[in-house]
């Protein structure tokens, strides 16, 4: 038996793609992943993709590469097969902005409300929810909802700051949770990169300040920008959003310039995920996601609600 070099990155592919035969496993990355990490991965895409492709999924085992709220969404999906994460660290901060029972107090004040949940939040959030969202498909998720009922949109504010001005609807109550990431993401990042490539497109996450947001050529989820990237003329992009996706859009479009807003708009969490603890979690089965059935059933419905409007 020839021992793993972890220090050699083709030992660590080589052996991962031993351990997906023999385990039947999908590997399923975030596009805020490493790039090594996205390159070893059988599907890459944002929290939308992700969700869809794992309502999906046929294989045995399913490794997710990205945040918590990701594995658990993964494991609503499939309640039957193991889901398990590479780092069991990787937690999201917007998501632990939102805890239960702040939330259901919430409903209490505003019983007549809907609540839309967006997907970066706990399994136990998305249980009191009516239905979950992305930044791929929040506007279209709002305009779902009667136009007469309030809705409580938790737990990013910018985002559903977002749908309101794009909807226009003035009865949508903002939980005041944020992406750390997005919101280190300032307007004189944009002004910096205007005046450096003044002929770039500058694309924006809906996470991302009102600010920064007026300031964008394009606003949209991951998705939406890599395919933005795709079907604009333009050669230049200014990308405002965690600059993951840059390796993703790069491997796409080599014959385009992709810059980073900032070497600020970086997750640590996402980044916690590496070739050598897939290696591991493959190899020991190990850090396997579970939700507890009480708070399952309801946050599966939210769900499933969500990829019935996209």
């Amino acid at each position: 038996m020839v021992a793993l070099d972890t220090g050699n990155p083709a030992d660590l592919v080589e052996r991962i793609g031993a351990l997906r035969r023999q385990r039947n496993a999908v590997i399923l990355a975030h596009n805020y992943q490493r790039p090594e990490v996205q390159d070893v991965a059988d599907i890459v895409g944002d929290s939308l993709a992700m969700a869809r492709e794992a309502a999906k999924v046929e294989a045995d085992v399913i490794v997710l590469c990205g945040v918590r709220f990701m594995a658990e969404t993964a494991k609503l999906l499939n309640p039957d097969r193991p889901v398990l994460m590479p780092d069991p660290n990787a937690g999201c901060p917007m998501a632990d902005m939102a805890a239960p029972r702040e939330v259901a107090d919430a409903k209490r004040r505003h019983p007549g409300a809907a609540v839309v949940t967006y997907v970066n939040s706990s399994a136990a959030v998305k249980a009191l929810s009516d239905i979950c969202c992305t930044s791929a498909n929040a506007v279209r998720v709002v305009e779902s909802i009667p136009a007469d009922r309030p809705i409580l949109f938790v737990p990013d504010a910018s985002l559903g700051e977002y749908a309101a001005d794009v909807t226009g609807r003035a009865n949508i109550i903002l939980w005041p949770g944020f992406c750390p990431t997005h919101h280190r993401i300032l307007a004189e990042h944009v002004e910096t990169r205007r005046a450096e490539y003044p002929d770039a497109e500058v694309l924006v996450h809906p996470e991302c300040t009102r600010d920064v947001r007026r300031m964008a050529d394009f606003i949209g989820s991951t998705s939406q920008i890599i395919r933005r990237v795709a079907e604009s003329p333009k050669r230049t992009f200014v990308i405002a959003t965690e600059f993951g996706v840059c390796h993703t859009i790069r491997r796409a479009n080599p014959d385009k310039q992709i810059i980073q807003i900032s070497s600020l708009a970086d997750c640590p969490n996402m980044k916690l995920n590496t070739l050598e603890k897939i290696v591991w979690s493959l190899e020991d089965m190990r850090h396997e996601v579970r939700v507890p059935a009480d708070v399952a059933e309801g946050a599966r419905r939210a769900i499933e609600r969500m990829l019935a409007v996209s």
